[in-house]
């Protein structure tokens, strides 16, 4: 890709961006509603930003990982099915979306997001603790990895919170352990999206690299918190970003007549 003429101050702005968004991604998924915007503000053209895009959350999702592996917050061993096929998920629907449109996904998922927030505020006590599983190895790999890899490598948003849920839920890890887990398949499913982004020659080296230093200070610091504030720092932080992601949502997808109705209305 050719690089873009920005100056040292926009470098320095989206690196403090990316330490921001990748200090809250790796506690509560989101960071994208941060970098992504913050990248089409400085002239990016929109395939170049959500490319670019890719390449700087690896690093965050990478930082954060490798401090949980290293912490033993994570089996790499037990979660190789889930991380294999978290990889193949991302790889098909990166190719997908460069295919068809994603318009009806991105008008459907500020409900989900929606949801998982309430799911959470009306479910105190899950993520607690450990509880009995639902799905063993395999289901868990497709229904989690393969699923929600392929919504990733797709389009995106929220996939984060969509692995912790499917941890919580589905595994009956408590908050803090699936959050450890669901950086893992957030890296994997990044890793997947970026190597089909870099054949297609979309991502802006130079902004990306800078980015992706400031997202691995941001998520190692947020990765820290993880373990030694748990549950107590999580749980309101995934609600919060959990909303505060459906609304930018919703405003993305019907802006016009959002300003059309304010504009009524006063």
């Amino acid at each position: 890709m050719e690089w873009l003429p920005l100056g040292v101050e926009i470098y320095l702005i989206l690196f403090f961006v990316a330490m921001l968004a990748g200090f809250i991604d790796s506690i509560a998924g989101g960071g994208g509603l941060i970098t992504l915007p913050a990248l089409l503000s400085v002239g990016i053209p929109p395939a170049q930003a959500l490319a670019t895009n890719k390449l700087q959350s690896i690093g965050g999702s990478f930082s954060a990982s490798l401090y949980f592996i290293r912490q033993k917050a994570v089996d790499l061993k037990d979660q190789r099915w889930a991380i294999l096929l978290t990889f193949i998920g991302a790889m098909f629907g990166a190719i997908l979306i460069q295919h068809i449109e994603a318009d009806i996904l991105r008008s459907i998922l500020p409900l989900l997001v929606i949801a998982i927030g309430l799911y959470f505020i009306f479910s105190p006590k899950v993520g607690e603790s450990d509880r009995q599983q639902r799905l063993t190895t395999w289901p868990f790999a497709f229904v989690a990895g393969f699923c929600v890899g392929f919504y990733d490598g797709f389009f995106g948003p929220g996939a984060g919170s969509f692995f912790a849920l499917a941890y919580v839920t589905l595994r009956g890890f408590n908050l803090t352990k699936s959050t450890a887990h669901a950086k893992v398949l957030n890296f994997t499913s990044n890793l997947a999206s970026l190597l089909f982004f870099i054949l297609g020659g979309k991502v802006v080296w130079s902004v990306g690299l800078v980015m992706l230093c400031g997202q691995v200070i941001g998520a190692r610091s947020g990765a820290r918190m993880v373990l030694t504030k748990g549950q107590t720092l999580i749980r309101p932080m995934l609600i919060t970003v959990s909303f505060v992601m459906s609304c930018k949502l919703i405003y993305d997808n019907h802006s016009a007549e959002i300003h059309q109705w304010v504009a009524g209305f006063f």
